[in-house]
């Protein structure tokens, strides 16, 4: 008989804690559309500060915080983002950029670390010459920790190269950073300078740093100023919204700090998945908080199989695939 469950699925499961639970009881609020409520304002100020750039907003969810961004340095309909073919705007934000904002993804393929080869982003970059044909390309975006490369973290030099890139040819850097926090500890690295040469930069508040709900997205005061707007737009603003806040303070005080004991509870979970017989996984890949395995061919199990079975005994994982 299971009497605890042990969920692996995802960094999105965490409940709130009781700090948090008691924060959001507390938490002092206004109406945040009316940019009046003074915890949504003490997050924001506070994220902004931490990550190094001028201002900050609170938005639902990571997808809507990558839309905004990329909508605002892609204003005008036709243009084209540079972005990996793995990445998670790409793949799983439902083609909103394309849906909502008529902006064209052009993809360049991600390298087993997240990263794209430098000389093929720069390659995409279209001949404005051409822009009779071609649409025109107004942003890169990068990814932080690379979600579906196991959590690998591009690294500040990598960052910055891209941002040179970015600037030689006048064009925005946009950072999906739903985990920079994390990649921010795994390299030793201060997560300002890692976002240094970022335009803009989305912070999930609700994976690893364990908060029930949120997004903030950070950049310039212009960028900021635009991006209020098309929260309001897309149904983001929302009115005494300090009591979610209040729990995004709790994560940035208290969770931040935690993040390094769950790097080394995936490389230890890691390490004694790969001694099984029938599993694989690249243990020298697992630098953050997520850990892929691979049942080995012959092994006669699929993935939902191995779910069910390993559910039934009180420890729930995430297939990648239904085969």
């Amino acid at each position: 008989m299971v009497t605890r469950m042990v969920d692996l699925r995802s960094d999105t499961v965490t409940k709130p804690t009781e700090t948090m639970r008691v924060a959001m009881a507390n938490a002092e609020v206004d109406d945040d559309v009316l940019c009046s409520d003074p915890t949504a304002l003490r997050l924001e100020t506070e994220m902004a500060r931490i990550m190094g750039k001028e201002a900050a907003l609170f938005v639902p969810s990571g997808t809507m915080g990558n839309l905004i961004s990329v909508l605002v340095h892609c204003e005008v309909r036709g243009s084209e983002v540079i972005l990996g073919d793995n990445c998670h705007i790409h793949i799983y934000e439902n083609g909103g950029i394309s849906t909502l904002g008529g902006v064209h993804p052009r993809t360049v393929k991600n390298n087993e670390d997240g990263s794209m080869d430098v000389d093929l982003i720069e390659a995409a970059i279209r001949d404005p010459r051409f822009e009779i044909c071609y649409p025109t390309t107004r942003l890169i975006c990068l990814e932080n920790s690379h979600a579906n490369s196991g959590g690998r973290c591009l690294s500040v030099e990598y960052t910055d190269r891209v941002g040179e890139l970015a600037k030689k040819h006048r064009l925005k850097l946009h950072i999906d950073g739903a985990r920079i926090f994390n990649a921010s500890v795994a390299l030793g690295v201060p997560v300002h300078r890692l976002v240094q040469a970022a335009d803009s930069v989305s912070v999930c508040l609700s994976k690893g740093l364990g908060a029930p709900v949120g997004t903030v997205i950070v950049g310039s005061r212009t960028f900021i100023a635009r991006a209020k707007i098309l929260r309001k737009t897309l149904g983001g603003g929302m009115r005494q919204v300090g009591i979610l806040c209040a729990a995004g303070l709790v994560a940035l005080q208290e969770n931040v700090a935690k993040l390094e004991g769950d790097h080394k509870r995936a490389k230890l979970l890691a390490e004694g998945l790969n001694k099984i017989k029938g599993l694989k996984v690249d243990v020298a890949s697992v630098e953050t908080n997520i850990v892929y395995f691979d049942i080995l061919e012959g092994s006669n199990i699929t993935g939902p199989k191995l779910c069910k079975i390993v559910g039934e005994h009180g420890i729930l994982l995430m297939p990648e695939s239904l085969s």
